[in-house]
């Protein structure tokens, strides 16, 4: 029994002394809020799939809208270009932006991790040292000579504050959520960066495909033209009908410097995106050879704030504002501390570790604010004003989020839609210009009825270049929306501090 008595007394004692020294968390608990309730993305239902249009190549293929529960993380493989990927893994491996991310990274692991040693743990020092002195008798009141003395120590000081309250719990807790910011920081980095390479080569791929089609063009013109300057000769047209051909070609020569400008720009864009001069090559990529993805995934509205990396950043900020709440509250409660010695001290070295020449000390202190001026309420009430900021922000961060999905989603649809339109335009510009040749060398027709098909023409040709380079930027866009499949990836902390 006595026994039974004396264990249960250490149990008491033990648990005791671990609730002060664990002690309660005051402040909130944070919980991450509720996904919105929801059931779609757009206001109509989206159709089952786009358009088709034929005639358009692998650009005119209808795309099937399909529910699924996950993303391909290399979603760029989906259009089948070895260029691309190439440029992608360059850029992965080469881009500063994405280096900052991996550092800010470090910079917010390590933050954390200094909190925790100085918050969780004791801190132990151990000191030596050394005092030769002089002093007259005047020092102790007394007229005797005066006297030198030695004296060396050796200790080792402990000092520890106990967390009886949770502040330093919950500055450990708002630290490590800045640590999932920056890591949500650094995914965003990672499927910005993918999706800017994509966006940037096809734009380039598009200018290019203009390009080629205006020197198409601007052949035909001057082929035309030649054919008037000999029919001038002959007496069979007017000097005047030579002079308009000849603008319609200036006009179209004038076209190219602002595409070739365009052109140059984009791909020294492209080149700083894979972390490259601008004065380095750069392989070409042909927008005809590129795949367009006849399957678009879309996922539960519910799943969004979960997939996208800025949600997530956002949702990582408020829990650091909630948990900054809870350091301000601490802050008004007692303060616990525990400090310690124990050495050795004497005036000659070699008895400085001698039994008789230990010292010790132990000391407790609480220490209770009593008045600083309402400072430490205001500091509380600031954090709770804070938390209600970044409340506020993820809302609109998931309402943008929601209306980012919901405009790609519109776009790949009206995209199809409108390539079938430009793709009939251009079909139908073609033949007119066909038949406008043909009656205007049997004299059917005159030469502005002619000139009015050269450029009906061209201005449509461009545009369907165009339209085919939105279906493939738009594609990217969704999943980038989506958020780009980064949960597959096992980008865990440990993994992005080891990358570099």
């Amino acid at each position: 029994m006595h026994a039974l008595r004396k264990r249960a007394k250490y149990t008491v004692l033990a648990a005791s002394v671990s609730m002060m020294v664990s002690g309660c968390m005051v402040g909130p608990d944070f919980h991450s809020p509720a996904p919105p309730r929801v059931s779609r993305y757009t206001e109509t239902p989206l159709p089952a799939k786009t358009v088709q249009t034929r005639s358009a190549g692998e650009a005119g293929k209808a795309q099937t809208f399909v529910s699924v529960n996950n993303l391909p993380t290399e979603w760029w493989y989906l259009f089948h270009s070895r260029e691309l990927n190439r440029l992608i893994t360059t850029g992965l491996a080469n881009s500063p932006n994405l280096a900052a991310s991996y550092a800010a990274l470090r910079v917010a692991q390590e933050t954390l991790n200094a909190q925790i040693g100085n918050s969780l743990f004791p801190a132990f020092d151990a000191g030596l040292s050394g005092q030769r002195q002089r002093f007259t008798g005047a020092t102790l009141g007394s007229s005797s000579s005066g006297n030198i003395f030695n004296v060396f120590n050796a200790s080792v000081k402990v000092g520890y504050t106990l967390d009886v309250f949770g502040g330093a719990r919950r500055q450990i807790e708002s630290l490590r959520a800045q640590v999932d910011y920056q890591q949500f920081q650094l995914i965003a980095a990672y499927l910005t960066l993918t999706a800017n390479i994509v966006t940037t080569a096809v734009s380039a791929a598009s200018y290019q495909a203009q390009i080629q089609a205006t020197h198409e063009l601007i052949r035909a013109q001057e082929g035309q033209l030649h054919i008037l300057e000999q029919q001038l000769k002959l007496g069979g047209v007017s000097r005047e009908t030579v002079l308009t051909q000849q603008t319609l070609v200036d006009q179209t020569r004038a076209t190219l410097p602002p595409l070739q400008k365009s052109y140059s720009q984009t791909r020294h864009a492209l080149s700083v995106l894979i972390g490259a001069f601008p004065d380095g090559p750069l392989p070409d990529i042909r927008l005809d050879a590129l795949v367009l993805p006849d399957k678009l995934p879309v996922t539960l509205p519910s799943n969004l704030v979960r997939q996208r990396p800025d949600v997530r950043a956002s949702e990582a900020l408020l829990h650091a504002a909630s948990a900054n709440i809870g350091v301000a509250t601490a802050n008004l409660f007692p303060q616990f501390t525990i400090t310690g010695s124990y050495g050795w001290e004497s005036p000659v070295p070699s008895q400085l570790f001698g039994s008789s020449s230990k010292v010790w000390s132990l000391t407790g202190g609480i220490t209770q604010p009593l008045f600083h001026g309402g400072a430490l309420f205001a500091q509380r009430r600031e954090a709770i004003a804070a938390y209600d900021q970044a409340a506020a922000q993820y809302r609109q961060t998931v309402l943008q989020a929601f209306q980012n999905v919901a405009d790609t989603l519109r776009a790949l649809e009206t995209d199809a839609r409108t390539l079938r339109a430009i793709k009939q335009a251009e079909n139908s510009a073609r033949e007119n210009l066909y038949l406008t040749e043909r009656q205007y060398r049997l004299g059917g027709t005159n030469y502005l009825s002619l000139l009015n098909a050269q450029q009906q023409y061209q201005t449509v040709r461009i545009s369907v270049i165009q339209a085919k380079a939105a279906r493939y930027n738009d594609t990217a866009a969704l999943f980038q929306a989506l958020g780009g499949g980064w949960w597959n990836k096992p980008w865990c902390v440990q993994e992005c501090l080891n990358a570099t």
